[in-house]
């Protein structure tokens, strides 16, 4: 049976009104691109990977291109994102399984996703719910973990288990949207610095 939270429908319709038409904030113009940025985005700013991705999709065109790519080179074009090296060997591994497992196409499900090196659930879901629509799970970050706590939507703080949550919570139109509209409300309005949550919108629904 599904749960319900009383003020989930209140919350989602304040979300709406704030962020009408969320996008992501990566840049990118390929499905390719997207991919990489998010692998970019782990434990660095999305304004940082967008200053570096900027240069890096010129120099990186095509999926041969990262699978033609020495490492130590693509390590330092994308050094400022922190954890670079991890990030090359992923980055690599993950352009030869689309090529050898996936026809060079960004796949289209979770389970394919989850296959390619680098790509987590939070990777997978944002990547699937940007390019086709898919609400096959909701990507958390931290942003996601901090106020879905500080509204009292789960008491975890485990990426897999808040996600859990919400999924039985939040209706699967709104998956999508859910998601992108929490992050730009923790960005735009009530960022993870302390301060006065008076003039927060959603302030009204947070557990004390």
């Amino acid at each position: 049976m599904k749960k319900e939270n009383v003020n989930l429908p209140k919350i989602l319709t304040v979300l709406t009104k704030l962020f009408p038409e969320p996008k992501c904030a990566l840049h990118y113009a390929k499905p390719l691109e997207l991919l990489v940025a998010v692998i970019l985005s782990a434990q660095c700013t999305d304004k940082k990977v967008n200053e570096v991705t900027k240069e890096l999709f010129k120099k990186y065109k095509t999926l041969n291109d990262y699978i033609n790519a020495k490492p130590d080179e693509l390590e330092k074009d994308i050094y400022s994102t922190g954890f670079y090296k991890a990030k090359a060997k992923n980055i690599l591994a993950a352009a030869q399984t689309i090529k050898k497992d996936f026809g060079g196409k960004i796949p289209k499900t979770m389970m394919e996703m989850i296959t390619i090196p680098g790509v987590g659930r939070k990777t997978a879901n944002v990547v699937l719910g940007e390019l086709y629509g898919t609400s096959e799970g909701i990507a958390v970050d931290t942003h996601v973990i901090r106020l879905s706590r500080l509204l009292g939507l789960t008491k975890y703080r485990e990426a897999h288990k808040i996600e859990r949550d919400l999924m039985v919570i939040v209706p699967k139109k709104d998956c999508v949207r859910f998601s992108h509209t929490l992050i730009l409300y923790g960005r735009e309005y009530c960022s993870a610095r302390k301060h006065s949550h008076a003039n927060c919108p959603l302030g009204k629904f947070y557990v004390k």
